[in-house]
Formats: structure tokens, C-alpha cells, sequence
């Protein structure tokens, strides 16, 4: 038996009530996950493209103050070297920063699947105990 049939056979019963609002609770929480999933990526994208605007305008704003008040603009190899590595070495630790997130997310997730598990497992020894139990105190008929 399904869990909607046997949410559907007595409507009344406490169980059952209990049943429902617990299905509609989840359900409705299934329903905002993709939306909040979405908006958040939304944030996301415009935060990276105002950010990205930002240093654009502010470079070229920079550049043609430079141009326009006659400064020179050239700078010597070393520190166009040093700019380069800085570069690297920031994309390089944000790649591993972002692999060390993925990696705690995907763990995280592990964990709730284990204790999801878990608790399926301890739900059923519990079963199992209460059904011994009543075994061991119901009278049999002979």
C-alpha cells in the first residue's frame, strides 16, 4: 500500500492527518528548491557581471586620464612579470578553494545520505523491537 492510500484511508485518523501535513510540508519545500536554486544563481551571474563592469569602466576611466594628462604608461618587464604570476597564483588558489567547497558540499552530502540511512535502519530495529514486544505480551488464543 502506497503512502497516499494509506494516507486516504481514514482522514480522520490522527496518523493520517498527521500523514498529509507532513507530505504537503515536504512537497511544498520540493516545489522552492528549484526556485531558490535558480535565483540564487541569477544573484550570482549579475554579481560577476557588475563586478566585471566595474574594473572595465575603471580601467578605461584610468586609461584615459593617463593618456589625456600626457603619463606614460610603460613599466618595466619585472613588474609586468610580478602582475602575471600574481594573477596565476590567484586564479590558481581560487580553483583550489573552490574545489576544496566542492569537495566539503559532496562530503556533506555523503553524510546526510549515511544519516539518512542510518535512521531508516534505527526506524526498522525499532520496528522490530516493538513488534517483539508485543508479541511477548499479547495472549495467544489456542
Amino acid at each position: 500500500m502506497s503512502k497516499n492510500e494509506q494516507t486516504q484511508s481514514n482522514p480522520k485518523d490522527l496518523f493520517s492527518v498527521y500523514q498529509q501535513n507532513v507530505d504537503k510540508f515536504f512537497n511544498g519545500i520540493r516545489t522552492s528548491v528549484p526556485q531558490y536554486h535558480q535565483a540564487i544563481t541569477n544573484v550570482q551571474q549579475e554579481f560577476i557581471q557588475a563586478y566585471e563592469n566595474i574594473a572595465d569602466s575603471t580601467l578605461t576611466l584610468q586609461k584615459e586620464f593617463a593618456k589625456k594628462a600626457g603619463m606614460a604608461a610603460n613599466i618595466p618587464e619585472a613588474t609586468i612579470k610580478v602582475m602575471q604570476d600574481t594573477t596565476e597564483e590567484v586564479v590558481k588558489a581560487t580553483s583550489i578553494q573552490n574545489q576544496v567547497t566542492l569537495a566539503t558540499i559532496d562530503a556533506t552530502q555523503q553524510n546526510i545520505k549515511t544519516f539518512n540511512d542510518n535512521a531508516k535502519s534505527f526506524a526498522e530495529l525499532n520496528r522490530n523491537i516493538l513488534q517483539s514486544w508485543i508479541s511477548a505480551f499479547t495472549t495467544k488464543n489456542n
